[in-house]
């Protein structure tokens, strides 16, 4: 067997560049998102100042939490419109993927700033159990029923967010989960308003801090697996690996490598060992390998080395010096 190239005049590898256009936004769609996130963005807004307000003239920590919550939102919002902006540009010499990875980068900020926010929420619940603290139930249900208004439109306004896009997922589970936390805010203040019980209030923080610490949970593994090259779970490359082998005229495949640029846009690079045959056969392989990743496991941008074994009769069509 040799690594040598099919033939010297021949390029190693092979890149398929129509990828472009199916992974790339268009400038309409690109604006459409930015309109949903900004518009987000300003109810999201109001409804921290209304939180804010009402947390401190009210004295509820569950308010005041769900509002570090809301500011979090208008964070991981911000974040997302910048790094939707950013990734759009073209790529560059320097740049050759362009800025895909900077939504994933936003999410990995995201990330950590909800695992601080949640320690937080402990902090000061635990707090609050040693020092009780007087809430005012009537005016803390009036503006958690604000926020939760303000959540289910933005919940709508972000509706047809595309699940690929890790940014526009993490923004919308986060206003989903804000809207969980107005709900335990509700709840608590009805426990106080009809018994009493301040204390329901710290354990209503701790539970908005529980559901903040496992989005920020889930959001960071798949940001560190993104990051660490990990196979996308739609390409396991011993999957892979076993599907292209199939493929006539394919004697072995290895050095095969899957990991993604963001979620949605999985690469491919391997190294394809031939049967010894005429270059003019190598064109029909490529596209078949090509079909075979595209349809099957999306991976739209392919990096491949075709080699092939020495027959012992100093082949040209191999490449090969005695």
């Amino acid at each position: 067997m040799s690594d040598t190239p099919l033939h010297d005049h021949e390029p190693e590898h092979d890149h398929d560049h129509g990828h472009e256009h199916i992974h790339g936004l268009s400038p309409e769609t690109n604006g459409a998102a930015g309109n949903k996130l900004l518009l987000s963005i300003l109810i999201t807004s109001l409804t921290l100042v209304a939180e804010v307000v009402g947390g401190i003239l009210t004295g509820s920590l569950a308010l005041l939490s769900d509002a570090a919550h809301v500011f979090l939102d208008i964070f991981a919002l911000a974040l997302s419109y910048g790094a939707i902006r950013l990734a759009t540009k073209a790529p560059s010499g320097q740049h050759t993927f362009g800025f895909r990875r900077m939504k994933v980068l936003a999410a990995l900020i995201n990330g950590a700033t909800l695992l601080i926010v949640a320690f937080e929420i402990f902090r000061e619940s635990i707090s609050r159990f040693a020092h009780p603290t007087a809430v005012i139930a009537g005016p803390m249900l009036i503006v958690a029923g604000i926020g939760l208004v303000a959540n289910l439109i933005v919940a709508l306004v972000l509706k047809g967010h595309d699940h690929e896009d890790l940014n526009s997922r993490a923004a919308f589970l986060h206003v989903l989960s804000d809207a969980l936390s107005s709900v335990g805010v509700i709840i608590a203040g009805f426990v106080i308003l009809l018994t009493g019980w301040t204390w329901v209030d710290p354990v209503a923080s701790i539970l908005i801090g529980v559901m903040i610490l496992a989005g920020a949970w889930r959001l960071l593994k798949e940001v560190v697996h993104i990051l660490n090259e990990g196979s996308p779970e739609s390409a396991k490359p011993d999957e892979v690996s076993a599907a292209l082998a199939t493929i006539p005229g394919v004697l072995a495949v290895h050095d095969l490598h899957i990991w993604s640029i963001e979620p949605g846009y999985p690469v491919l690079s391997a190294h394809v060992l031939l049967k010894d045959q005429r270059l003019s056969d190598t064109g029909l392989i490529m596209e078949q390998i090509k079909e075979l990743v595209s349809h099957r496991y999306g991976v739209e941008h392919t990096t491949v080395q075709f080699e092939c074994s020495d027959c012992g009769q100093h082949c040209a069509d191999c490449g090969l010096v005695g």
